[in-house]
Formats: C-alpha cells, sequence, structure tokens
C-alpha cells in the first residue's frame, strides 16, 4: 500500500485542506450512504409521483390572499388594508385573489388550481416555532420528532441508487423531511454541491482537489474500509458533477421566468432536477418574509407576487419539458393571521388559512368552508379543515402512501385529487 510522506501532502497541496472547510454535509451524508452499500448514480426512471411543497414561512395573511370581497365585514375589520372589490381577481361571486395573484388565474381557469379554505387545527399555537413544529411533524400535541415527509425520502440514495429522492432547498434540512438514517440533501445552491475552496487559499482549489483524490487512493484494499472511501469519493464526484451539469444545462421552457432570488432559484433547481430525470419524489422550498405585523400592504403584495410568479414559471417549465402531469405542488404557512387590521397597518398571529394545490392532475376549484366573519373566536377564524386532512389526501392520493402509518391515524380526504 502507498504511503503518503509529509513531502507528498505539500507538495500536492493538502496542506491547505483544512478538516470541515472543503467537506460539507452532503459529503458526509454520502459517507453514511455508501457504508449501507448503496451507490450512487447519477440518473434514473423518474418515479410516477412528485410533491413539491411550498413554504410561506412566517404565517400568511389568508384574508388577503383568498379574499372575500363580499362580505361587508371584510371592509369594516380592514378599512386600511382591505383589497378593492374592483381589484380583486375574481374567482366567483363572494371569493377571489390578491392582485398580485393574477398570474394564477390562468391554472384556475384550467382547473389545475385547488384552494382549500380554513386550514388548520383545534387549540392552534400562535407562536411561529411550535406553530411549524406542528405542522412540520403533522403532530398537534408536538410529541413527535420526525418529520411527515421523513420517511417517503428514507436515505439520500432509494432502492435503485438516486442520490435525489428529496431535496430541501436552503441552508438546512427542513424538518418535515427530518431525520430518517441518511437524511435527504440540504443546499442553498448548486455551488454547495461540490468540494468547497478553502477561501482563505482561494489559489489551491486544483491543488486541494488532486491531493482529496490522491488520499483516497493511498488507501486501497484491503485496508479497512477501503471499499468505504472509495465509494465514497466517487459517489461524491459523480453525483456533484452531474448536479451542476444537470443545471447548468437546463434551459427553462419558453415563458418559464422564475423570479429572482432564493426562491425563484430553488423552483428552477427542483424543475431542472425532475426535467432530467434525477429520481425526485418529495422537493421542499421555502418563500419567508409573511410575518407583517407593520406596513404590509406593499411588503404582502410583493412576496404574493414572487409567490405567483414561482409557481406558474415551474408549471411552465415543467409542462415544456413534458413532465408537468408527474408533480404536484402544495404551500402550507404555519397560521394566518387575524381577522382585524391593527395599528400599524399590519396583521398579527392568527389561526386558519387557505393554502393552494396546483397541478394537471388537480381538481381545480374552492374546498373547505369559507371564512365566516361573523364567527370569530377572540378575533381569529374558526379552522374547518384539518391541515391533517390535507396531507393525508396528497399521501394517499398522490405519492401511494400508508397515511394512517404517517400521521398515526386516519383522517378523510378531500377531493382535490
Amino acid at each position: 500500500m502507498a504511503v503518503i510522506t509529509r513531502r507528498d501532502v505539500i507538495r500536492s497541496g493538502l496542506a491547505v485542506v483544512t478538516a470541515g472547510a472543503f467537506m460539507p454535509t452532503i459529503f458526509t451524508r454520502a459517507i453514511t450512504a455508501a457504508s449501507l452499500d448503496k451507490t450512487a448514480s447519477s440518473s434514473g426512471s423518474t418515479p410516477s409521483k412528485t410533491l413539491i411543497v411550498i413554504q410561506l414561512a412566517g404565517g400568511n395573511d389568508g384574508l388577503n390572499t383568498v379574499i372575500p370581497y363580499a362580505d361587508p365585514l371584510y371592509r369594516r375589520l380592514r378599512p386600511q388594508l382591505g383589497i378593492a372589490a374592483d381589484q380583486v381577481v375574481q374567482l366567483n361571486d363572494h371569493l377571489g385573489l390578491h392582485p398580485s395573484l393574477k398570474g394564477l388565474k390562468s391554472l384556475w381557469d384550467a382547473k389545475q388550481l385547488a384552494i382549500v379554505e380554513n386550514v388548520g387545527y383545534d387549540h392552534p399555537s400562535l407562536s411561529h416555532f411550535e406553530a411549524m413544529d406542528i405542522w412540520q411533524t403533522a403532530d398537534p400535541t408536538i410529541s413527535r420528532h420526525e418529520g411527515w415527509l421523513s420517511s417517503l425520502v428514507d436515505g439520500s440514495v432509494d432502492k435503485d441508487g438516486h442520490p435525489f429522492k428529496g431535496l430541501s432547498v436552503g441552508p438546512s434540512l427542513a424538518p418535515a423531511l427530518c431525520c430518517p438514517a441518511v437524511p435527504p440533501p440540504a443546499l442553498s445552491s448548486v455551488g454547495d454541491y461540490r468540494l468547497q475552496p478553502d477561501p482563505r487559499f482561494p489559489n489551491g482549489r486544483m491543488a486541494r482537489e488532486a491531493a482529496l483524490n490522491r488520499l483516497y487512493a493511498s488507501y486501497a484494499a484491503p485496508a479497512p474500509y477501503a471499499a468505504l472511501l472509495e465509494s465514497t469519493s466517487q459517489s461524491a464526484e459523480v453525483t456533484s458533477a452531474a448536479l451542476q451539469d444537470v443545471v447548468a444545462g437546463h434551459l427553462p421552457a419558453s415563458g418559464a421566468n422564475y423570479p429572482k432570488g432564493g426562491f425563484g432559484d430553488g423552483l428552477k433547481l427542483l424543475a431542472a432536477m425532475i426535467a432530467k430525470d434525477m429520481g425526485l419524489r418529495v422537493g421542499y422550498v421555502v418563500l419567508g418574509g409573511f410575518d407583517t405585523h407593520s406596513n404590509q400592504a406593499k411588503h404582502h403584495s410583493d412576496l404574493l407576487q414572487a409567490l405567483a410568479d414561482g409557481i406558474t414559471a415551474f408549471q411552465t417549465d415543467l409542462a415544456g419539458h413534458g413532465k408537468a402531469d408527474n408533480v404536484v405542488v402544495m404551500t402550507w404557512s404555519e397560521f394566518g393571521r387575524r381577522a382585524a387590521e391593527n395599528a400599524s397597518l399590519g396583521t398579527d398571529h392568527g389561526t386558519a388559512a387557505p393554502l393552494f394545490v396546483v397541478g394537471p392532475q388537480v381538481k381545480g376549484g374552492l374546498y373547505g368552508d369559507p371564512p365566516d366573519l361573523g364567527k370569530l373566536d377572540n378575533g381569529n377564524l374558526e379552522f374547518a379543515t384539518d391541515f391533517r386532512s390535507i396531507y393525508a389526501t396528497v399521501l394517499e392520493g398522490w405519492l401511494q402512501a400508508d397515511s394512517k402509518s404517517i400521521l398515526g391515524q386516519s383522517f378523510p380526504r378531500v377531493a382535490f385529487l
């Protein structure tokens, strides 16, 4: 077996490789995957169904998202923040969308947008952290620790060898996907999924890569764990190169104009993976900033514009690549806002809110009872549909999973699938 001397290390550049600086968590997960004897190939046949989850973090104001514009109580509760009836994107003679969501109207007209009203749960928490835990684990008692999607992405490498069964777009793994034995990847950008340079030695990248490969090559069989190291090295290199190539080579379909920023980039990444048949089953992306306690009007409008632009670009992109029929998109937010505006021209933490489900396989329309502004609970809307019924519908009707075993009990399904 070859031995690396101190001179070799210095000559090959390993001296500028520092532990932790070059090995992101995705590579350490590759070690775990390799230890379970799973080889990460770069591609494979697309799963028959893919779910994309969009989290609207901060508590989206449902009453100014799906607006009861014909209800005089709406104007009374929101004299400043209320959206005028002639600006609302009317869905029927009572309800309509915020004008920034007009891009979703084409999906609505095509029966590809389902809106589920008044989604929530008993004894709601108005704490961001508790409410997010409840939605992410599907457990209002906050006694579960695993995410409701974790069993569906159990391992970053699936049984067919695809390393991208699940993907969480962001700096950390979404709790809804946490935490199987081998968690799926979490990355803020495709640039994270590769050997990271040491900022102190910007010219040492090639030397670092050569040194790392030399280190792996020097430790050959029959040495202990040699196969593991070889598999880890090859898997990391192959999957990193595959992802870089997929994203670099993905041309969004004509008319797919993604919004600028992390949300749009995340959706574009997910679309590229789906278009290139990388085996994605569950993708997760966050659009944050919905905690609108003050000066809500402009900020909320911009967020909803980004949401509409992102969803429509994503759907257009998938359709252009012949993949739209395989994908369902669902949104959620930890809670809605109070029915009345506050003195700071914002809204405070509330309870029930609508959510969207999008895709060609969705039965578009309105589901659940609309908000009853004449029947408030301490200023808050009373929920009509348990959020776990949405989960059960997606699990059973789309992902062909046993919702009772995942959610701990049975919930009635909603007819949007």
